[in-house]
């Protein structure tokens, strides 16, 4: 398996493989905010994280997946993330499937897991490229990708449909390996620097 089950420590977050045994904690992160009533994000709604955990671990069991539940520093689960559309022969991995419950977004926790994972994908993976995907309307989404240091790449006009019958435009961004020195010295200063 190219992306195997791995738990990824920092200083205020830990990625850990995704468990069934999450699955009260994550709803009570899915209710914080009511995130699953967003049309254009795919977050469960607090009964629905038993089935998502399911099926992000049958698409593990594929390797097309390999999910992670998000834990704060009380070690407590407050949202999931994967790497995603797998491709071990063009060594590419997307981070994708991303939500943190409502009390904990826009704080360094998503900078610290996304350096874990950007880390782990181009350090001990060898990735060439990591991409993230994003709907076009999701301008939170989008805004976030890009502090990151990931360039956009293009839009897929009319990608897919979504359960609610819209149809999704993709926005699609990624890093490269000959990017990533930059973008990790970016995202260690954005962890250290002083706040106010």
């Amino acid at each position: 398996m190219f992306a195997e089950p791995v738990t990824l420590k920092g200083r205020s977050v830990a990625l850990v493989p995704l468990a069934m045994s999450h699955a009260e904690e994550l709803a009570e992160a899915a209710a914080d905010g009511e995130l699953h009533r967003l049309w254009y994000t795919a977050v469960p709604s607090p009964e629905g994280v038993p089935a998502e955990i399911e099926r992000r671990l049958g698409l593990m069991a594929k390797e097309s997946m390999a999910p992670f539940a998000i834990l704060d520093a009380d070690g407590r689960a407050v949202g999931m993330t994967t790497y995603m559309n797998i491709d071990a022969v063009n060594r590419r991995v997307e981070i994708g499937s991303t939500w943190y419950r409502k009390s904990v977004q826009r704080s360094p926790l998503n900078t610290e897991c996304k350096r874990m994972l950007l880390g782990h994908a181009f350090e001990v993976l060898n990735c060439i490229a990591v991409e993230f995907r994003t709907h076009r309307m999701n301008v939170q989404s989008r805004r976030a990708i890009e502090r990151l240091g990931a360039q956009l790449d293009g839009v897929l006009r009319a990608h897919s449909v979504l359960p609610n019958g819209t149809i999704r435009d993709t926005a699609v961004y990624s890093i490269t390996a000959a990017e990533w020195p930059t973008v990790r010295a970016h995202l260690d200063w954005q962890l250290e620097k002083p706040r106010a």
